[in-house]
């Protein structure tokens, strides 16, 4: 009954309403432009090709959320927007300029933000014109995708541009949501992406399991079972948190005295979110896009097939960095240590200032390794099991994992709504709040 007054609260705040209409409204856009075709295409014979392809395509085909064996104008998805994140973070790290713009505040994020942009157009560009070089070889039986009268360049230049062009609609679409709308608009898109497709790959896994002639029912048990215990585990972790106990001495300003407090420092365990798979699987991706237009590439993206253990170490590697590499670019340890000293917090047992940062920085590492071992177990583990019993990679620990967390952190900014209105929450009045991701950084004074 609780969780049945907290739905229709959704509708009762205006600001709310408006949101969760507008979330859902360039959801269904993205969706319906999911189908559209990319001109001079034949997407039957590229679903017969996808069918029977091995891992790349089906990833890619996995967070594209479809639009690749539709060919659709969306075939590139988001993937080149993270890409370019990724690339900008990066050197936000190296270059001087760059870390000085991400501290200016709002107008140092927006001109980073708008170097993003023009990044993601150059990747779109590149990556649509490797696409457009494979589409000319891919063929199913005797059929071709692109028909050998439209193959030569004006079929590349026109798919470049269309797929340029789908590529920065989406941008757009993701940056209206997050401005305008409820959540994370890129992370929603992808979220979206995959579980629209889950019905599909449901009847799919069915149709699959059985065709065998024996022992089909233990195995769709076993695969329940897995995927039921890996949501349950990303629940628990992704509302798991440290508590580091702040003290906050007496004070007096003016005329008013402020008395002594104790309160705490909540820190993540997996702070960084769903971002590390998606920046390791976005970069995994780039050596088989290249070696679709690069012969050399070819050895090494047949190597790296999913499930293999050359791609699987690499994963793992690759989110574990981006764990490490994500946090440390949001949570800024010397910046709340600074923050604490300056409205009198501190820290039991810990010297103010150059101490406490150390501390905290050190508490941080820990929670972030046991983090990252818990997103690649997640990631790795169930994909294994999953690629074993030849099952879409909608079930997969990697868009579980997505899905799951895209939905936490969209449920806590919903109900972040709900209690600063005064509205009961999700999770009841006595029940425990759900904590973002963001849900971190120094406490105010008293």
């Amino acid at each position: 009954m609780s969780f049945a007054n907290a739905f229709s609260n959704l509708f009762k705040i205006q600001e709310l309403r408006k949101r969760l209409l507008f979330t859902l409204g360039l959801l269904a856009v993205y969706r319906i432009g999911v189908f559209v075709t990319a001109p001079g295409v034949n997407r039957e014979v590229m679903k017969k090709a996808i069918e029977s392809s091995g891992g790349f395509l089906n990833l890619f085909n996995l967070f594209t959320g479809g639009a690749l064996e539709q060919l659709s104008i969306f075939a590139l998805g988001i993937m080149p927007y993270v890409s370019a994140s990724i690339i900008l973070q990066l050197l936000t790290v190296v270059v001087p300029t760059l870390e000085k713009l991400s501290k200016e505040g709002e107008m140092g994020r927006r001109k980073i933000t708008q170097w993003t942009r023009y990044g993601t157009i150059v990747l779109s560009i590149v990556q649509g014109f490797g696409i457009a070089r494979y589409l000319e070889s891919v063929k199913a039986g005797n059929e071709s995708v692109v028909p050998d009268d439209v193959k030569g360049w004006g079929f590349r230049l026109l798919t470049v541009i269309t797929l340029t062009a789908g590529t920065a609609f989406i941008m757009w679409l993701g940056e209206q949501i997050t401005e305008r709308g409820i959540g994370n608009g890129i992370s929603l898109i992808i979220f979206a992406g995959i579980v629209a497709r889950i019905p599909q790959a449901t009847l799919q896994t069915w149709s699959t399991f059985q065709d065998k002639a024996e022992g089909s029912d233990i195995q769709i048990l076993v695969l329940g079972l897995v995927m039921v215990v890996t949501i349950a585990v990303i629940v628990f972790v992704e509302r798991a948190y440290r508590k580091i106990p702040v003290h906050y001495a007496k004070r007096v300003v003016g005329r008013q005295t402020f008395s002594g407090q104790s309160t705490h420092l909540p820190l993540k365990v997996n702070m960084s979110g769903v971002i590390p798979p998606i920046f390791a699987s976005s970069i995994l991706l780039f050596p088989a896009t290249l070696a679709t237009w690069i012969p050399a590439f070819k050895p090494f993206a047949d190597a790296m097939t999913r499930g293999g253990w050359i791609y699987d170490g690499l994963y793992v590697i690759g989110i574990i960095f981006f764990c490490y590499f994500y946090t440390a670019v949001t949570f800024n340890p010397v910046d709340v240590a600074d923050n604490l000293k300056k409205y009198g917090g501190y820290i039991p047992g810990i010297r103010p200032g150059k101490k406490t940062a150390e501390y905290i920085d050190h508490v941080l590492s820990r929670i972030t390794f046991g983090g990252a071992i818990y997103i690649s177990a997640v990631c790795v583990l169930p994909s294994v099991l999953i690629t074993k019993y030849n099952v879409p990679f909608q079930f997969g620990g990697t868009a579980l994992l997505i899905v799951v967390g895209v939905a936490l952190d969209t449920v806590q900014q919903i109900e972040s709504h709900l209690i600063t209105r005064h509205y009961e929450g999700f999770t009841g009045p006595r029940g425990p709040r759900i904590r973002g991701r963001r849900d971190v950084g120094a406490p105010a004074a008293a």
